[in-house]
């Protein structure tokens, strides 16, 4: 039976978060990866990236104005639902935030995650930090997470115009041969291995992305194309999914491609692994090379991605039918940090280290 709109009286943007001054990085870098065991002289090496644009990610601005797009898209479409902001890593940290909603009155509120993506960190984890938040706040608001949107035709629809805008930034000699390359943020082999239930066969992350790849190309009249990776870390002897975008370019070089058009369609905008690993490490990779080279625009900033959401919470709220075009699984959906379905993108065991003598 679908809920009644009456049921939900707020939603969520919950997000990764990102830090907005010099002096937020590295506090910042320690959330992110705690309980991970990165070197310091790895997190020096990332906040270096960050202090070249200023200490400041864009993707807290950009989620603002995915929430002031959404409570417009709510406005136009009459539903009376507060629209908050919440971040895993920085602030506003989630816990703040359900705090805020307990005492402002919210008590059943739906959670849309700024992650179209199944596996650990891309859906797992948001239901972690539901919980985490839950059980920090007493008293806490019921929540439930909206589902995974990785083939919602808006959100395709969206990448695939932001590539056709892109193409015509190239040069004429090269626009028409330029090679479309999709891309999406690399996780360890064995984190996509158990992403999904058990009973899928895993690896629902990279299997999604590569639906959504497909389906853009599609829609592009594109079949000939690459989908790699970017933004890996971590130590070197740890498998994580490949081709790197960098070491890519110079493959597409050696085999005589002298334009690319890269499409991130594993973001939804525009946070450091965009600005950093592709706009300048792959940019200038490619600009060493004698290539020509276009990033499209991720679909945050489209007006339909604000569509995409308050589709999204029709289909909660009043049992609106799902819009999709992939056949991957779509899951997602869980309330109160209970997890889609059984064992659903385990994180996988560490080994244990032997006692000390």
């Amino acid at each position: 039976m679908a809920n009644t709109p009456e049921a939900y009286d707020a939603v969520m943007l919950l997000s990764f978060g990102g830090p907005e001054g010099p002096g937020d990085v590295r506090p910042f870098l320690e959330n992110v990866t705690r309980g991970r065991g990165i070197p310091p002289e790895r997190l020096d090496e990332v906040a270096e990236h960050y202090l070249h644009f200023g200490g400041v990610s864009p993707i807290n601005a950009l989620n603002r104005a995915i929430i002031d797009a959404v409570r417009a898209e709510f406005d136009a479409h009459d539903i009376d639902l507060p629209v908050y902001f919440g971040n895993r890593n920085w602030h506003p940290m989630i816990e703040d935030t359900v705090a805020r909603m307990r005492d402002d009155g919210v008590r059943n509120a739906l959670v849309f995650a700024t992650s179209a993506w199944g596996g650990y960190s891309g859906c797992r984890q948001y239901h972690e930090d539901i919980a985490r938040a839950r059980g920090a706040v007493e008293e806490a608001p019921r929540l439930t997470k909206l589902r995974q949107f990785y083939d919602h035709p808006l959100f395709l629809d969206a990448v695939a115009d932001a590539v056709r805008a892109a193409r015509t930034e190239l040069p004429d000699d090269v626009r028409d041969t330029a090679r479309l390359v999709f891309t999406a943020h690399s996780v360890p082999t064995a984190f996509d291995a158990t992403g999904g239930p058990p009973e899928e066969g895993g690896h629902l992350y990279s299997r999604q992305v590569a639906e959504a790849a497909r389906l853009v190309a599609e829609a592009l009249g594109e079949d000939d194309y690459d989908l790699v990776w970017q933004s890996r870390s971590g130590p070197p002897q740890v498998p994580w999914l490949e081709p790197d975008i960098v070491d890519h370019i110079d493959d597409l070089h050696e085999r005589g491609v002298g334009a690319v058009v890269v499409v991130p369609v594993g973001f939804v905008s525009d946070h450091l692994e965009v600005v950093w690993d592709l706009d300048t490490e792959a940019r200038d990779r490619a600009r060493e090379l004698g290539m020509a080279f276009v990033r499209a625009a991720t679909p945050g900033t489209d007006p339909r991605f604000a569509q995409l959401v308050r589709e999204l919470v029709e289909e909660q709220r009043d049992g609106v039918a799902a819009r999709r075009r992939g056949t991957e699984p779509l899951l997602g959906a869980g309330c109160d940090g209970s997890l889609c379905a059984v064992a659903c993108c385990e994180p996988p065991k560490r080994p244990s280290r032997p006692a000390a003598n």
